[in-house]
């Protein structure tokens, strides 16, 4: 069987391209668990009462970067609400001038993404966007939360302080269960 089943993926690759990429199971259940805590996060971050045009306005949740990612957090976050909201999935390509990123209430920054970290930080600054990334030092440089591996497992750090300049209340319940960063003054990059 297993014979048969190789050339059959081999197959499959060549026909479907490079678009198509293998994904080891533990990155696949990575992406579960980073979707149910973007979920999780949703539930435990309070907005500004202007972070919403509407009591009833759906938590925009936008993706740049890895659209693989997209799929599993579309899929944990479907037919779901939160206080009366539901959830709008954004998938989005950099681009400078950020509109589409400062529209969202969370925004994750793939690790494809990581070369535009310091200017999306930048982007963000003065909006009340919860910022999530992927790549090493995220938190530190001023992005809200990152998520790190530590001994296989997906933690997650928060930098308050950017939190609060972002009007955002993160609930006590997530600050103890999380790494809490201070950002790096501009002498430590």
């Amino acid at each position: 069987m297993r014979r048969v089943l190789t050339p059959i993926i081999i197959i499959a690759a060549l026909i479907l391209g490079p678009e198509v990429h293998a994904q080891k199971s533990t990155d696949a259940s990575e992406y579960f668990i980073k979707a149910g805590y973007i979920y999780n996060f949703a539930k435990l971050v309070g907005w500004p009462a202007t972070g919403f045009a509407k009591p009833d306005s759906p938590i925009v949740i936008g993706v740049l970067g890895d659209d693989s990612f997209a799929a599993v957090l579309g899929g944990a976050i479907d037919g779901k609400k939160i206080e009366g909201r539901g959830f709008l999935l954004k998938r989005l390509r950099w681009s400078k001038d950020g509109k589409d990123m400062k529209e969202c209430n969370i925004l994750f920054i793939s690790s494809s993404e990581a070369a535009h970290n310091d200017e999306v930080i930048q982007i963000l600054k003065g909006t009340s966007t919860l910022s999530i990334g992927d790549t090493a030092g995220f938190a530190k440089r001023g992005g809200i939360i990152n998520f790190v591996l530590e001994d296989s497992n997906v933690r997650f750090e928060i930098n308050l302080e950017s939190a609060k300049q972002a009007d955002l209340n993160i609930s006590s319940r997530l600050i103890s269960v999380a790494k809490i960063v201070k950002p790096e003054s501009h002498g430590d990059r």
